[in-house]
């Protein structure tokens, strides 16, 4: 960590977001029979895993559906790249028709990425309800109005800052720290 990054939420507070977005859930959605959730690539399936690890943890009988969805060729950039762009594994094996959705992202900023989901998602059918949850939302910057309805923690931030979420799995620890890029 350099001078002027600041810990966000450290693994404590992550863990505890984490359980506080689950309950949410379990307030709004019950026994989850008609619920799915779906992760948007790459990280914002990280949290919809832990999110479903944690309604499971809760109670054993909360079973919901959960699945992971590419968009790279639904961004509205995605031809501006100047190197090729790689996909990754969108892995869902269930139609969402008729079905309430959650969609998952670790950070919400400027909506993109979320309009893009939406976009792709219903490639897989119409569902009755699409309801966003994200870890982090970095308010003041949105392009679209797209907002969160779960929210783990809000922040205020300038542009050139940029929120890291870290996995445990992945990059040994959970926590979200706001940087500031050096090439910046």
């Amino acid at each position: 960590m350099k001078q002027n990054d600041r810990i966000i939420l450290d693994s404590t507070q992550f863990d505890l977001t984490i359980k506080r977005l689950a309950y949410q859930l379990i307030e709004n959605h019950n026994d989850f029979s008609n619920t799915i959730i779906i992760g948007l690539q790459p990280r914002g399936t990280f949290l919809a895993d832990r999110v479903v690890a944690e309604l499971k943890a809760i109670d054993s009988a909360y079973n919901v559906q959960s699945g992971a969805l590419d968009v790279t060729f639904h961004r509205d950039d995605y031809r501006r790249q100047g190197t090729p762009l790689v996909p990754s594994k969108t892995e869902m094996n269930f139609d969402i028709e008729e079905k309430n959705v959650i969609l998952v992202d670790d950070v919400l900023f400027t909506g993109r990425t979320i309009r893009a989901g939406l976009d792709a998602m219903l490639t897989f059918g119409r569902p009755s309800t699409v309801e966003l949850l994200v870890l982090i939302n970095r308010r003041y910057e949105r392009h679209l109005p797209i907002q969160a309805d779960y929210i783990g923690k809000n922040i205020h931030s300038i542009v050139s800052e940029r929120a890291k979420v870290s996995w445990v799995d992945t990059d040994g620890e959970d926590q979200v720290i706001l940087y500031t890029p050096e090439n910046e």
